[in-house]
């Protein structure tokens, strides 16, 4: 018997707000709303509102924890401060990814924030690795997580809750009165993430919806995350990927003294395949694991794609030949049976403005 999905506390909330709701990983959650351009617009112009209760967080403790850390995780733990938020790998020996996280630092514990559909296999992985006096406990189940983002968020967060992050910088957080809030994103847009008690998590969604965020589900999440070029878990980066291949070389402090999958990744620096971007001629959408041919022969593979709404036109992610990540490069992709001219961009499609 397949187990039934889980839910997130803002579940009747979804339902009651005319969600769309798919199974996603083993948690029943809202793919649209009103519909996944209008969504997507409302925030690259003014303040969305997505439920991300779904998202693994895995606290780490003990004397030892940074040690332990240190050696799982990609980048330099030594130099992360309390307060201040990394993007990081766990890798294989292989140096192919398990998973890609962010990881909190804190003053006496650190948290990791990671993909839902890994949070059982990081926790266990976590667990095998773990060293000295350190400790993995998941905390996935009681604290709902729920992200305005958009240029319009900080005003939002403000109305809405009374408090102001407005002094947090780009992935940093902060506690606000017993509210930790952090500053991250990942839709290519500023944006924040509060952390409230499962039992407040409604009625915190309804404060910063009536303070003007639009709900918004993981089908702009989508669209958003792919025009700012960051990967997903499960389509652009596996454990067939090393994040070297996939562009996020500044994930990877390769000058630090250990880590697993440290000397696979230093024996070959400069991978023979890299991530890149196209934007196809036509309108049709390059799908997952559609064929890339250049010069007639096959190239590569596409891993994301989708219709940009915000430049309106067709873009994909794919594996190519290091050369032919130059911008301006032609190739075609197949797809379903036609090959579709498009040419390499570089990568992000789409870059906010900074303020």
């Amino acid at each position: 018997m397949t187990p039934k999905p889980h839910r997130t506390p803002l579940h009747d909330v979804h339902v009651r707000r005319g969600a769309r709701m798919v199974d996603f990983h083993g948690w029943e959650m809202p793919i649209q709303y009103r519909g996944i351009v209008e969504e997507h617009a409302a925030v690259r112009n003014g303040a969305g509102l997505f439920d991300l209760s779904h998202m693994g967080r895995l606290r780490v403790r003990g004397r030892d924890r940074r040690a332990f850390l240190q050696r799982v995780l990609t980048i330099d733990v030594d130099r992360l401060s309390p307060g201040r938020c990394r993007y990081a790998f766990l890798l294989t020996e292989k140096g192919t990814v398990v998973d890609d996280l962010i990881v909190y630092a804190g003053a006496e514990d650190d948290l990791l924030v990671v993909n839902a559909s890994n949070r059982e296999k990081d926790l266990a992985w976590l667990r095998e690795h773990r060293s000295g006096d350190a400790t993995v406990e998941d905390e996935t189940f009681e604290v709902a997580l729920l992200a305005p983002q958009g240029p319009r968020s900080l005003e939002t967060v403000r109305k809405a809750l009374g408090l102001d992050p407005g002094g947090l910088g780009y992935y940093s957080f902060g506690d606000f009165g017993g509210v930790p809030v952090s500053r991250t994103g990942y839709t290519g847009e500023d944006g924040f993430e509060v952390f409230v008690p499962a039992a407040r998590a409604a009625e915190t969604w309804e404060r910063l919806v009536a303070a003007g965020a639009v709900p918004a589900g993981l089908g702009a999440r989508d669209t958003l995350r792919t025009e700012a070029a960051m990967p997903l878990y499960g389509n652009d980066i596996d454990d067939t990927t090393t994040p070297l291949e996939a562009g996020l070389d500044f994930a990877v402090a390769l000058d630090k003294p250990d880590f697993i999958g440290r000397d696979a990744l230093r024996a070959d620096p400069r991978p023979a395949r890299r991530l890149a971007g196209l934007v196809l001629e036509s309108r049709r959408i390059a799908r997952h694991g559609y064929e890339v041919f250049h010069a007639g022969s096959k190239a590569g593979a596409v891993t994301s794609g989708t219709w940009s709404p915000t430049l309106e036109k067709s873009i994909a992610l794919a594996y190519l030949p290091r050369e032919l990540r130059k911008p301006g490069q032609e190739v075609e992709v197949d797809v379903r049976g036609r090959r579709e001219k498009a040419r390499t961009v570089k990568l992000p499609f789409y870059r906010r403005e900074k303020t």
